[in-house]
This record gives structure tokens, C-alpha cells and sequence, in this order.
């Protein structure tokens, strides 16, 4: 508070008697905020202190200190540099040099117009003719729209650059799955009596139980499980995929991570690296099947039977990221998959190829996998891992119940399907499952 002040002071020093130029700071300040650029209070009070060594009366000199203040972002400075030239430039003849906020013959307190750049074809229109002679139009084209771009574009059509530039929109998600609630208890409102509290906090009436205490569960925040395919279908996603599964291991305390293709591979000690181009690599490594066929029946029934008991125990939330083009069983698909989502809380399959529009779950193993699945959700653009951080923040606490494999029988099937077999001849029985007695009859195909 103190600094405040003095720094304050120090601003009032150099400017005119009436004192507008901190309150054009601040105007400043707001407006870049509109802009898109990202800085805190913080740097906004550093710039009013570093005004006590830099005149604002020099100009270039207050430029290049307030840029390496407010600027964070290499893409941010001519965005800035352009915001700077309009509200600290020199006001039209007849227009109060107090109040910077008047922005040329715009009059005071109202903002500059903001709006993408108007065309040669557009100047006689009518949105040209609403400014003013001298306001300032701001293009918004390089600060909002490329970002939209990037959060609608397909995670397969992306450059190296854009990777990079996703990474970053990445590590701006939250991700929460939800608590669960575990054995262990503590003082709150619950239902069970806490006796020895009771028998402590009753000993000043003389014993008599006037008050009572209550226990409820402890929380504690639930885990994650990812599996994601790494197959030659998923080649143009699995970059993206795994930058995004070291984003939400680094969120999150409880992840572990599993990639397949043929194999099933455990990856989660390469998530502690904080370098996610390292992790990637050291991953691309370890997983001797990258980019090879699909069996996923095959990988799951390895993570069931090797995993699950290690994993699956303090009911955690499974996400398989997979396209569903499988090469294997799809009995044993169904079967494993339903196993798997008795075990967990919630089994959500992401899937890149359900963003189109045109997308039908046409494939054996879709059809296998998806009577097993909680969630059917896409996974192929920043959007849409928006849209599963909002799902996964709202799950319901409590288990939905699970539906049981049943294999497909004869007897299951219409009348008309089953098929009729030809008659059992005595040569294809075998002699060691039959009784003890024989009748001379049986066996026998009956004449006529």
C-alpha cells in the first residue's frame, strides 16, 4: 500500500496540477486489457513506480519501458506498439490535452471503435460512416481471430508452429474430475457419532451428553486412467494427443497413461519430465509397436488383466482415445470393454474422427465397444478438449450403473435366423460322453 502511494505521488509530480495522467494510466492499461494482451495489477503499478526515474515527458523512452512491462508475448508487440501510437499521440486543435481518454475528436469516455479493417470496397458504407473524422479503428483481426482459427482447425491439418501455439492454449485449461469419498473420516456434519469427541467436549456439564459431534467421509480428488491408440490410423493425432495427456498429467495429481497398438505399453514415468518435447521422445522410444496395426480387444484384456487391480482400485475416471479401426476379435472387444467399465467410475471414449459431420460409428469395433461406453466424445480440436473439460468437471459423483456382457446365443436370436443344422449322425457323437446303457435304437437314423 505504501509503494502505491508513493508511486502515486510520484506520478502526480510530473504531471499537471489537476492530476490526469495516472488516470490515463489506468485508462491505458484497460485498454490494451480490451486488446488481448495478458498482464496484472502488478505490472501496472510497476509502470506508475517506474515513473519515478522516466519522464513521461520522454516519449520513447516511456514507450520501451511500458512495452517490456505490459508485453509478455513476441506476437504482442506491434499490437501494442499500434495501440500507443493512437492514445498517446497528440490531440486534434481544440481538444483538451488533460484528458488523454478523448482519442482525437471522439469526446471523453467513450472507447475507440474495434472492429476488423475496413476495405477499400467498404469506405463508403455505412459502417465507415459512423466513425468520426480522426477516431481510431483498431484491427482486430491479429489478436482474436487467428486464435479462433486455431481452436476450430482440425489437430491433423496443424504446422509446427500451430503445435506450439496449442501447446500453450493447452496448459490454459482446467481440469477437475471430481472428488470421491474414501473410509477414512473426519470431524464435519456427518451421520456417525464421534464418541470420543462427544465424551470430550461434554466434560464441563459434568459428563452429560449435551452436545454431539459428527464424522463424514474424507475426499480426496479422483484418479485418471488414459489409454490412447498410437496406431498407423492415429499417426496424423498422436503428437497432439500426447502433448495433451503431459498437460493433464501435469494438472492433475493421480494419471496414469497407457499406449497400444498391438501391445499395450505403460508411459506414466515419462510424464514426469517437464519438457513435453522430451517426454515425447523418450515415449516414441519406449513404445516398440508406435505406428503399427490395432488390436484393441487384445489391449484392453492386457490392461485388465495386468493393471486394473494396481489402477482401478479408488474408482477412477478411463479415457481410450482411439478411431476404432480394429483388427481384432470384436467378441473380445465387447467383452473387455464391459469388464472395464464395471471397474471404473466413468468410460469415456474419445474418438478424432466423430468431429466430422459425416462420421458414422460403422466399424466392428465401434459397434463392439460402444454399448460399454459412458461417453461418446470427439477429440479433434481445441474446442472439443474445451468441451471434455467442461464434461469432466461436471460428472456426477455417484457410479451410473454398468450394462453386463452377454454373449450371443442361438436361443437369442428371431426364429427365422436360426439356423438349422443337419441331423447328429452316430459317427460324430462321442462315444466317451455317452451313458453307460445303450439302447439298440440309439444313434440311429430312422428309415423312411
Amino acid at each position: 500500500m505504501m509503494s502505491t502511494e508513493h508511486s502515486v505521488n510520484a506520478v502526480s509530480s510530473h504531471s499537471e496540477p489537476d492530476g490526469h495522467i495516472l488516470h490515463n494510466l489506468m485508462l491505458f492499461g484497460e485498454t490494451l486489457r480490451r486488446l488481448g494482451l495478458d498482464f496484472g495489477s502488478g505490472n501496472m503499478l510497476d509502470l506508475v513506480k517506474a515513473t519515478e526515474t522516466i519522464p513521461i515527458g520522454r516519449r520513447q523512452d516511456f514507450r520501451h519501458a511500458a512495452r517490456c512491462l505490459l508485453v509478455h508475448r513476441k506476437q504482442d508487440f506491434p499490437l501494442f506498439d499500434d495501440a500507443f501510437q493512437i492514445f498517446w499521440r497528440r490531440p486534434a486543435h481544440g481538444i483538451s490535452t488533460r484528458d488523454l481518454h478523448s482519442m482525437g475528436e471522439e469526446r471523453r469516455y467513450r472507447n475507440p471503435r474495434v472492429g476488423p479493417p475496413v476495405s477499400g470496397d467498404e469506405e463508403n458504407s455505412e459502417l465507415a460512416g459512423e466513425a468520426p473524422e480522426g477516431m481510431p479503428a483498431i484491427d482486430m483481426s491479429q489478436t482474436y481471430s487467428a486464435r479462433e482459427v486455431l481452436r476450430q482447425k482440425d489437430f491433423a491439418d496443424y504446422t509446427p508452429a500451430e503445435i506450439a501455439q496449442a501447446r500453450t492454449m493447452m496448459s490454459e485449461l482446467s481440469w477437475a474430475i471430481g472428488q470421491r469419498k474414501t473410509r477414512r473420516t473426519q470431524v464435519g456434519e456427518g451421520t456417525a457419532l464421534d464418541w470420543r469427541r462427544t465424551f470430550r467436549q461434554n466434560l464441563r456439564y459434568g459428563g452429560e451428553l449435551l452436545e454431539l459431534s459428527h464424522r463424514e467421509p474424507r475426499e480426496k480428488t479422483r484418479p485418471l486412467v488414459l489409454i490412447c491408440d498410437v496406431s498407423g490410423s492415429m499417426e496424423r493425432y498422436t503428437r497432439l494427443l500426447l502433448h495433451f495427456i503431459h498437460t493433464i498429467a501435469g494438472d492433475l495429481g493421480r494419471v496414469e497413461a497407457f499406449l497400444f497398438a498391438t501391445r499395450l505399453t505403460r508411459i506414466t514415468r515419462y510424464l514426469n519430465y517437464r519438457g513435453v518435447d522430451q517426454a515425447v521422445n523418450e515415449v516414441s522410444r519406449a513404445v516398440p509397436d508406435w505406428a503399427g496395426g490395432t488390436r484393441i480387444g487384445d489391449a484392453i484384456k492386457a490392461f485388465n488383466y495386468t493393471w486394473a487391480r494396481r489402477t482401478l482400485g479408488s474408482g477412477p475416471v478411463v479415457l481410450v482415445i482411439s478411431d476404432g479401426w480394429d483388427r481384432g476379435e470384436p467378441e473380445l472387444l465387447s467383452r473387455e470393454m464391459s469388464r472395464l467399465q464395471r471397474s471404473c467410475h466413468r468410460l469415456v471414449w474419445l474418438n478424432p474422427l466423430l468431429g466430422s459431420p459425416s462420421y458414422q460409428p460403422l466399424t466392428q469395433g465401434i459397434k463392439a465397444a460402444l454399448p460399454y461406453v459412458d461417453d461418446f466424445l470427439p477429440v479433434h480440436n481445441l474446442n472439443s478438449l474445451e468441451a471434455l473439460a467442461r464434461h469432466l468437471n461436471s460428472l456426477p459423483p455417484r457410479k451410473q450403473p454398468a450394462a453386463a456382457y452377454r454373449r450371443a446365443r442361438l436361443a437369442d436370436a428371431p426364429e427365422g435366423e436360426q439356423p438349422a443344422g443337419p441331423a447328429r449322425r452316430r459317427e460324430d457323437m462321442n462315444p466317451a460322453l455317452a451313458p453307460t446303457f445303450r439302447h439298440p435304437l440309439w444313434g440311429q437314423i430312422p428309415q423312411g
